[in-house]
């Protein structure tokens, strides 16, 4: 796919997807992957993606840097990871401020984002049919089935780690499929995305201040272990996942579209803002509490809004400001497909 020309404003815009990617990535149930298809660079993102093979390690090495980077679609890429790596430190921050104090609001808002996603990849989906319309459908079940699935048991057996690091990247990968929403699904979330992070980041802080004294901890090397293998399994699930959607949106591309579409409107299942969280309880029924001290999520007990708190009436306000914000999108991609056309004749 022919990289395509862009100026300043386009670059810092595509550092404010990136952002937004890692935003929505670090929410339960939101997909990151709705930002690239949305915004209009999804098609990009995974061609790019399928770049990172097997010749771009031997133009790497042999040093032809220049080619590596023409290759591999680097810029684009590396904007897009810079942007989620500072939302990491910044938006996904606040992010969790507002989850704690103003859930409601937060599910609100990417309910109605979701709702905008739909409306802007429908309305210019023209082909459907006796082909389209099933893949659709099976695209819809899927995505509301997931929804209403029990989570597992946590599992460190390193094969199944394994496993969790492949479909993580899904939230990346596919729009409307949330890795973290699939993780509380397989059980490991709290494991992978918590308490290994976190070890990660106290074994840096020793060594940094010359403590060595990790090594000798046995459960400290065990689930630093996990951590490595999950994230082998991200980079396989990554590359495999790229290569597998670069092939069918090459030659299947109305009929992968339907499917996401279907997906993309069964996952509103999840985002449903007027739910309850469950959280983890021992015998006793006290909260199971993370390496953080944080509450461990189990699942959630969705129910139907009351109509008359002037909470629900504030919540439905956060959705027409998600569906805004998607329409915003909209306008920002059809008005850049326009200066691209006049700029070709030209």
């Amino acid at each position: 796919m022919p990289q395509q020309p862009r100026t300043f404003l386009d670059n810092f815009f595509l550092v404010i997807k990136g952002l937004c990617m890692g935003t929505a990535n670090k929410v339960p149930g939101v997909s990151g992957g709705i930002v690239a298809f949305v915004a209009g660079f999804y098609e990009e993102f995974i061609y790019s993606l399928q770049k990172l093979n097997s010749k771009a390690v031997k133009l790497f090495f042999n040093g032809r840097f220049k080619s590596f980077f023409r290759y591999t679609n680097a810029k684009f890429l590396g904007l897009l990871i810079f942007g989620m790596l500072v939302s990491y430190f910044s938006v996904s921050r606040i992010l969790d401020y507002f989850l704690d104090h103003n859930e409601v609001f937060v599910w609100a808002t990417f309910f109605g984002m979701v709702i905008g996603s739909i409306y802007h990849i429908g309305k210019d989906f023209a082909p459907w049919n006796k082909r389209t319309v099933p893949a659709g459908i099976i695209g819809l079940v899927i995505g509301i089935s997931i929804s209403f699935l029990n989570p597992a048991k946590e599992n460190d057996n390193l094969f199944f780690v394994f496993f969790c690091g492949i479909v993580s990247v899904s939230g990346m990968t596919l729009p409307g499929l949330s890795g973290s929403f699939i993780l509380i699904l397989l059980g490991n979330y709290v494991l992978l995305l918590v308490d290994s992070v976190n070890a990660l980041y106290d074994t840096f802080s020793e060594v940094f201040s010359g403590d060595f004294s990790f090594v000798k901890n046995s459960e400290r090397i065990q689930i630093l272990k996990i951590l490595g293998v999950f994230t082998l399994g991200s980079v396989t699930g990554l590359v495999t996942f790229s290569h597998l959607l670069s092939y069918v949106l090459k030659h299947f591309k109305a009929t992968t579209t339907a499917v996401l579409l279907g997906f993309i409107t069964g996952s509103l299942g999840v985002l449903w803002p007027w739910k309850r969280t469950i959280f983890k309880v021992d015998k006793a029924g006290n909260p199971l509490l993370d390496s953080n001290g944080d509450k461990i999520i189990l699942n959630y007990k969705r129910h139907l809004p009351q109509m008359a708190e002037a909470e629900t009436w504030w919540a439905i306000l956060f959705i027409l400001t998600g569906i805004l914000v998607l329409l915003i999108l909209d306008w920002y991609g059809n008005n850049r497909k326009k200066n691209e056309q006049v700029r070709a004749t030209r």
